[in-house]
């Protein structure tokens, strides 16, 4: 049931998107801005999600949460741990004012995410308002097949370039029983060859971190799994670094201290994709599949060679304007994603350019 309240907000954000479509003015969707420095930059009126905020339903037995867009993220974490349950994507706040519509747009994922999923397999139902004020619902309480677009998992990642989200429904998971870390020293070739090997094996690492010549896998489940794993990996175990993964997280590690005049770049490779052979500042995370630099490195010769080895690479943060934050679309995957943005923002009215010009 809509308070009137909310039911007003919601005609407040349908006129503000009326007649920006009307005059073809720019709309810039954003809650509490926490990622606002992420992908390219916008103008336009700001629409503030904020407003629109507070836990829907929430089912601990069926495993989902349903909340408003404009709902702080914290405040979703803090009422799942009251029941033993989280996010299992392990998502990245990046401030204090986070909000949940802001984490499913951005689209970003934490150091579960190689063993849990992302936070797009967790997105079971949004809704949304289009570009031409039209109220839409899409998914629902549970996981399904779906045949053509799934649009509930379209909008993750998708910046706001699509629609407003308005109320959206996730899948949530039990916390471990139970979590240590272990640290090894080695390269970072010998890095990448064990969590490989690892990563095909019943073992219970739910993250890794691989930096200055030092590993660090985190195990999580019950107790038994726990002493098994320690006695098969060895390494020095660690204990009281919860706080690390969290910091890790959210970009609280050192190595993500801005260097001067560089971008920091994120790299999506196979895991089994060998070091790369550049002078770089590096930080390896999800088994060898996401790889964080500095370098002085042509930004150009370094996406190719990226592009060559099956990824892509983003300038996550700090970037240069003389380059395109994300991988430039295929001409197929481009027209698909002009034709959607179409669908549901023919006017071209929200974030305009924040993924692609």
């Amino acid at each position: 049931m809509m308070s009137d309240t909310h039911q007003e907000l919601l005609q407040q954000f349908r006129q503000q998107i009326l007649a920006a479509s009307a005059t073809g003015s720019a709309i810039c969707i954003q809650g509490g801005a926490s990622k606002s420095w992420y992908g390219e930059s916008v103008a336009g009126d700001i629409l503030d999600t904020r407003t629109y905020s507070g836990v829907i339903q929430y089912e601990p037995t069926e495993l989902y949460i349903t909340a408003r867009a404009g709902t702080p993220l914290q405040e979703i974490e803090n009422l799942l741990a009251q029941h033993g349950q989280m996010l299992a994507f392990e998502p990245p706040h990046f401030g204090e004012t986070a909000t949940l519509g802001g984490m499913v747009a951005a689209g970003l994922s934490g150091p579960r995410r190689a063993t849990h999923g992302a936070l797009r397999d967790y997105v079971l139902g949004v809704s949304m308002m289009n570009g031409k004020g039209e109220f839409l619902r899409f998914g629902g309480q549970v996981m399904k097949n779906v045949a053509g677009y799934d649009v509930s998992r379209l909008m993750a990642g998708s910046m706001g370039s699509l629609g407003l989200l308005l109320d959206i429904t996730l899948k949530v998971m039990p916390r471990p029983a139970c979590e240590t870390s272990l640290a090894f020293a080695m390269s970072e070739q010998d890095a990448l060859h064990v969590l490989n090997i690892w990563a095909g094996q019943a073992l219970p690492i739910s993250a890794s971190c691989y930096h200055a010549g030092r590993l660090l896998i985190r195990l999580s489940g019950s107790e038994s799994a726990l002493r098994l794993a320690k006695q098969k990996l060895g390494g020095q175990e660690l204990e009281q670094i919860h706080s690390y993964w969290a910091k890790l997280c959210d970009h609280e590690h050192h190595f993500f201290i801005p260097e001067d005049g560089l971008a920091l770049l994120r790299l999506s490779l196979p895991s089994t994709a060998p070091a790369l052979k550049i002078r770089s500042k590096s930080l390896i995370e999800w088994g060898g599949s996401q790889r964080w630099l500095w370098t002085h490195e042509s930004m150009h010769s370094l996406r190719e060679q990226v592009q060559a080895m099956g990824g892509h690479l983003t300038q996550f943060r700090y970037a240069d304007p003389a380059q395109p934050i994300f991988t430039p679309l295929s001409v197929p995957l481009l027209k698909i994603h002009q034709h959607l943005k179409k669908t549901f923002d023919s006017a071209s009215i929200f974030n305009r350019g924040r993924l692609f010009s």
